[in-house]
Parts: C-alpha cells; sequence; structure tokens
C-alpha cells in the first residue's frame, strides 16, 4: 500500500508539470501567433520586392553553343537552362536568372540615340517598376554594340508571390541589315558579371 500511494503521488506532480507545461506552450504561441499576424501584410496587397535574394551563377557552370534555326548567328548559353521559342524570340532561363535572343530585321544599325529614344520609352511602360537606363556603345568580340543597362521588378511568383528586383544587360548588334537583341537578366544583387560577360563576347555572326 505505501508503494501505491507514492506511485499516486508521483503521477500527480508529473500531471500537474504536463498541465502547466501545455498551458505555457499555449500561451507562448497565442503571442507568437499574435505577434506574426500584426506582421503580415494585409490580404490582397502586393508583395514586397526581395532585396537580396540568391541569383549568382555558378562559377563552374557549362556553356554550350545555340545556333537558331537558319543559322546567321551563334552564342554560348549555359548548359542545362530551359529552353522555349516563340517567334524570333529564344529565351533560356535557370531559377532567377534568363538569357533572352530576338533576332529580326533592321535596315539600319542599332544607336545610342535610336535604342534612348525608342527601345527605352517602351520598356518603361511594360517593365515594373522600370529604372536606372543607361545607354553605351560597346565592344564584344563580334564588333560594336549598343549596350542598354537598367533594373526592373519581375513578375510575382505563381506560387509565392514574391517579386525580385532585376537588373538588365540588354546588347543590340546588327550586321547586313539583321539585328539580334541579346538580353541577359538576373537578381539586382546577384555577381554574375562574368558570366553576362562569356555569353555576350561570344556572340559571333555567321
Amino acid at each position: 500500500m505505501p508503494h501505491v500511494r507514492t506511485f499516486g503521488v508521483v503521477g500527480l506532480v508529473l500531471a500537474a508539470v504536463v498541465t502547466a507545461g501545455c498551458s505555457g506552450s499555449s500561451g507562448s504561441g497565442s503571442g507568437s501567433g499574435s505577434g506574426s499576424a500584426s506582421a503580415s501584410p494585409a490580404a490582397g496587397a502586393a508583395a514586397p520586392t526581395e532585396s537580396n535574394p540568391a541569383g549568382d551563377i555558378p562559377d563552374n557552370q557549362a556553356y554550350v553553343a545555340y545556333q537558331p534555326p537558319g543559322g546567321g548567328f551563334t552564342v554560348k548559353v549555359p548548359e542545362g537552362w530551359a529552353r522555349t521559342s516563340q517567334g524570333g524570340t529564344t529565351v533560356f532561363t535557370d531559377k532567377l536568372n534568363r538569357v533572352q535572343i530576338t533576332a529580326s530585321s533592321a535596315a539600319t544599325a542599332p544607336t545610342v540615340g535610336s535604342v534612348t529614344n525608342q527601345v527605352v520609352p517602351q520598356l518603361r511602360g511594360h517593365v515594373p517598376k522600370f529604372s536606372s537606363a543607361k545607354v553605351s556603345q560597346v565592344t564584344r568580340h563580334a564588333g560594336p554594340a549598343v549596350l542598354l543597362t537598367y533594373q526592373g521588378d519581375s513578375a510575382p511568383d505563381p506560387v509565392t508571390g514574391k517579386v525580385v528586383r532585376d537588373a538588365f544587360e540588354r546588347y543590340a548588334f546588327h550586321r547586313q541589315g539583321r539585328e539580334v537583341d541579346l538580353t541577359l537578366s538576373g537578381p539586382a544583387n546577384a555577381d554574375n558579371v562574368d558570366p553576362w560577360r562569356i555569353v555576350s563576347d561570344s556572340f559571333a555572326w555567321r
């Protein structure tokens, strides 16, 4: 009988401890839930732009040559990236990074002035939060090109709704009535200077 009473007391003590612990957890959880609710954006509010997302292209990234049907030019793109094509535009994507190649007929070569007066207003009209546009004449292995750099917000992620602040490099190459616009983009804070230089320098007329 003494043993029975001892176990009974221990059982009561344990029950009291468990009950107290549950009560404390419930109170803490309630407090956390309250804090989270106050920090969450209101329903229907636009998702904030991510300020420092991941997006660096690995240093050991391999590249493969892409040549469109009918030839005319080649350019190296990161190996393994997803590819889509529509009309004269081909896009390669991986996670947050993108390479877009658009070929078209153009009687005259693009200039700093034509890109500033024609292309920039077009982009401003459909790139969310377009800003920091800068147009310059540059030289790549294929020859002279007009470079337009700018920033803009990506479309919201279809799953998370997050928006990424992207940096763009748009190269306009021209030769014998043909223009190729090569646009490289990724998170603004990613360090993709070297990969983008590899791609832009690889462009070659055929």
